[in-house]
């Protein structure tokens, strides 16, 4: 199906009212923050994608909105060998979209690959003797030492996810990208249906099998699609999906512009809601591998020339009804939150010190490049900011314009400027990936095993190792203040604040969770 195809279905159901009504009933319409370029989830850390993944796929457990884990597709656990030996058996019934049953191989597959991009499943599998499937619905750990946080990684509600996939999917490399969606989660990717740039669709699996019990809570608890169908529709223009919203011709902006926030508030029919109440951390990421940012102290001077109040007013604006701020590398507010080493964020901006700092740790004038990813406001706006910066710094720069499809697949390539390599680009992360280092990504020292940036810091990866291994909060929080002191004396990314965005959706629908945009358990009506 191309975009001519998509149109004319649209036309055709404008002609029929009746058509119209009823698959307006059955489908959700989604606007998505970006276009869902990439379909695996265990290739990237893009938030498009992770959002697709906790539709197709599921996990082995769930997190509750207090972050606790729950039993997802597993009945249950057995610890025995003082914290050595866990058995894990997976729900009865339980099946992948293809019709084949999902077994405990499955399972130990895709989580053997999921350990190799994730730093919790890496720190998971570092303390594994062995992982195993002694029968059919039976998973079992055996640990070197013991590792209680084995039910939190495996409930780890975003990027990288634990999905299971089936076996034969999983044996992919963690560096390539899987040739095909099978899931078994509550809906499944139709691939004959996309369009890229335009349409994602996906449609409720029959076989799926909730939850039984509880409440739904975030990732946890009975997971239930009630629509048939759900499309995601890109729409480039923020102006478009919001007249569209309030025309009713989709249901839900993940994320509106913030300039458009207020009119939409005051819609008939839309409500306004936060459904990320741990925000959206900007972060500038270097390319460590290549000049001039092979040098840390290229990457120091860096992060005393930008200035994060202006990087979160060009976001946000200044209206204090949406909530922003500067940021460390843990999430403001979270339980690792210090003012360790922050002085390189928060001390006066002086532009021409940063200059005679750069020109101290020897740059010459080498290009930069910037990739931009200009149809995501927020990335759009920090990218602006910080080619601002570098042109005052008097630096070579390569400013790139494009979507932000393209910066996804573009910042995979490691590989010299002139090779289509890249230098800087913007990002954001949720509050949840910097909670702690179990989950934040971009504060790993191993080089090319690591996300875009590739740092290599053998003091970073020795901290988070002691991490795990802190015997109480206390003991956790002393050694994360260690952790963003060195990550910003080493320069391992610009933190360039956080804010909170708002969603927007039609006011019929209910059942909306919050923690991330999910799509289970919401309808329209009561």
């Amino acid at each position: 199906m191309n975009r001519r195809q998509v149109l004319t279905l649209g036309g055709a159901a404008l002609a029929c009212p009746a058509l119209a009504r009823a698959a307006s009933e059955t489908t959700l319409r989604f606007v998505p923050y970006a276009d869902l370029a990439l379909l695996d989830p265990i290739i990237t850390t893009n938030y498009v994608t992770r959002t697709h993944a906790l539709l197709v796929f599921d996990t082995l457990y769930g997190t509750d909105a207090q972050f606790r884990p729950q039993p997802q597709m597993v009945a249950g656990h057995e610890v025995e060998a003082d914290g050595r030996l866990w058995r894990l058996t997976q729900r009865e019934g339980l099946r992948f979209h293809d019709g084949s049953p999902v077994l405990a191989r499955d399972a130990v597959a895709s989580l053997r690959r999921w350990a190799v991009r994730d730093a919790f499943g890496g720190a998971l599998f570092a303390a594994l003797d062995e992982i195993s499937a002694p029968s059919d619905r039976v998973v079992q750990f055996r640990m070197r030492r013991p590792f209680p946080l084995l039910p939190q990684a495996l409930a780890k509600p975003t990027s990288y996810v634990p999905v299971i996939m089936p076996e034969r999917l999983a044996a992919t490399p963690a560096t390539s990208a899987v040739p095909e969606m099978v899931g078994s989660g509550p809906y499944r990717f139709v691939a004959q249906e996309r369009v890229p740039g335009a349409l994602a669709v996906y449609r409720r699996f029959a076989e799926y099998r909730p939850r039984e019990g509880g409440e739904a809570s975030f990732t946890a608890g009975p997971r239930i699609a009630h629509f048939e169908r759900v499309e995601w529709r890109t729409m480039p223009d923020p102006a478009t999906a919001a007249s569209a919203l309030r025309a009713g011709e989709v249901d839900w902006i993940e994320q509106p512009a913030i300039d458009l926030v207020p009119q939409l508030a005051r819609a008939r029919g839309v409500t306004v809601a936060v459904v990320e109440p741990a925000g959206l951390i900007g972060q500038i990421r270097f390319n460590h591998l290549q000049p001039p940012f092979d040098d840390p102290a290229i990457c120091r001077a860096f992060l005393g020339a930008v200035d994060q109040t202006e990087m979160m007013d060009a976001v946000a604006g200044t209206d204090p009804a949406i909530l922003h701020g500067p940021a460390g590398i843990f999430t403001p507010g979270g339980p690792m939150a210090s003012e360790a080493g922050m002085e390189i964020l928060t001390g006066p901006r002086d532009i021409a010190r940063s200059r005679r700092e750069l020109e101290a740790a020897g740059y010459r004038g080498e290009p930069v490049v910037l990739l931009a990813g200009t149809d995501v406001p927020r990335i759009n706006a920090v990218c602006e900011v910080m080619a601002e910066v570098c042109r005052r710094l008097g630096v070579a720069l390569d400013y790139v314009a494009t979507d932000w499809g393209t910066v996804n697949q573009r910042i995979l390539n490691p590989k010299p400027l002139d090779q289509g390599g890249w230098s800087l680009f913007g990002i954001f992360s949720g509050g949840l990936d910097h909670l702690s280092p179990a989950y934040h990504l971009a504060t790993r020292g191993i080089g090319r095993a690591g996300v875009p940036s590739w740092l290599t810091d053998a003091p970073l990866e020795e901290l988070r190792d002691a991490w795990f291994a802190a015997p109480d909060l206390a003991a956790q929080q002393a050694i994360a203040a260690k952790i963003q002191a060195r990550a910003l004396a080493v320069g391992a990314y610009i933190p360039c604040g956080r804010y909170v965005q708002p969603t927007a959706y039609r006011s019929e629908l209910t059942g909306m969770l919050t923690g991330l945009p999910l799509f289970t358990n919401l309808r329209r009506g009561g």
